[in-house]
Protein backbone atom coordinates (compact mmCIF):
# COMPACT_ATOMS: atom_id res chain seq x y z
CA UNK A 1 0.00 0.00 0.00
CA UNK A 2 1.31 3.68 -1.15
CA UNK A 3 1.06 6.98 0.60
CA UNK A 4 -0.75 9.09 -1.65
CA UNK A 5 -0.03 12.13 -0.05
CA UNK A 6 3.69 11.13 0.35
CA UNK A 7 4.22 10.28 -2.99
CA UNK A 8 2.19 13.84 -4.02
CA UNK A 9 4.80 15.24 -1.48
CA UNK A 10 7.62 13.59 -3.28
CA UNK A 11 6.68 14.87 -6.59
CA UNK A 12 6.30 18.31 -5.19
CA UNK A 13 9.86 18.79 -4.21
CA UNK A 14 11.24 16.75 -7.24
CA UNK A 15 9.04 16.14 -10.04
CA UNK A 16 9.71 12.07 -10.81
CA UNK A 17 10.31 11.53 -7.23
CA UNK A 18 7.03 10.37 -6.04
CA UNK A 19 6.15 8.18 -9.49
CA UNK A 20 9.33 6.37 -8.95
CA UNK A 21 7.81 5.84 -5.15
CA UNK A 22 4.79 4.40 -7.07
CA UNK A 23 7.41 2.29 -8.83
CA UNK A 24 6.84 3.80 -12.08
CA UNK A 25 10.12 3.65 -13.36
CA UNK A 26 9.68 5.34 -16.71
CA UNK A 27 6.87 8.12 -15.98
CA UNK A 28 9.38 8.86 -13.19
CA UNK A 29 11.70 9.49 -15.73
CA UNK A 30 9.56 11.39 -17.84
CA UNK A 31 9.34 13.67 -15.01
CA UNK A 32 12.78 13.93 -14.13
CA UNK A 33 13.81 14.69 -17.72
CA UNK A 34 11.04 17.09 -18.76
CA UNK A 35 11.29 19.14 -16.11
CA UNK A 36 14.52 20.24 -16.02
CA UNK A 37 13.72 21.06 -19.78
CA UNK A 38 10.86 23.21 -19.12
CA UNK A 39 12.62 25.13 -15.77
CA UNK A 40 15.39 26.03 -18.22
CA UNK A 41 14.23 26.41 -21.44
CA UNK A 42 11.26 28.71 -20.56
CA UNK A 43 13.69 30.75 -18.07
CA UNK A 44 11.62 29.82 -14.51
CA UNK A 45 8.27 30.30 -16.42
CA UNK A 46 6.76 26.90 -16.83
CA UNK A 47 9.01 24.40 -14.21
CA UNK A 48 6.58 24.97 -11.48
CA UNK A 49 3.65 23.38 -13.35
CA UNK A 50 5.54 20.28 -13.81
CA UNK A 51 5.73 20.16 -9.76
CA UNK A 52 2.17 20.78 -9.59
CA UNK A 53 1.11 18.23 -12.01
CA UNK A 54 3.91 15.98 -11.41
CA UNK A 55 2.27 15.91 -7.58
CA UNK A 56 -1.10 15.34 -8.46
CA UNK A 57 -0.29 12.57 -11.15
CA UNK A 58 1.72 11.09 -8.17
CA UNK A 59 -1.25 11.10 -5.98
CA UNK A 60 -3.91 10.04 -8.16
CA UNK A 61 -1.74 7.07 -9.40
CA UNK A 62 -0.92 6.10 -5.51
CA UNK A 63 -5.27 6.34 -4.86
CA UNK A 64 -5.12 3.44 -8.14
CA UNK A 65 -2.63 1.45 -6.63
CA UNK A 66 -4.12 1.63 -3.63
CA UNK A 67 -7.85 1.07 -4.65
CA UNK A 68 -6.47 -2.15 -6.87
CA UNK A 69 -5.03 -3.57 -3.62
CA UNK A 70 -8.33 -3.16 -1.90
CA UNK A 71 -10.06 -5.13 -4.87
CA UNK A 72 -7.23 -7.69 -4.91
CA UNK A 73 -6.13 -6.33 -8.44
CA UNK A 74 -2.49 -5.56 -8.98
CA UNK A 75 -1.97 -2.59 -11.47
CA UNK A 76 1.11 -1.68 -13.12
Amino acid sequence: MKNSGLAAVFSFLLPGLGQLYNGHFLRGLFWLVITPGLWLGTGGMLGWVCHIVSAYTAYNKAEELNDGMHLGVLSP
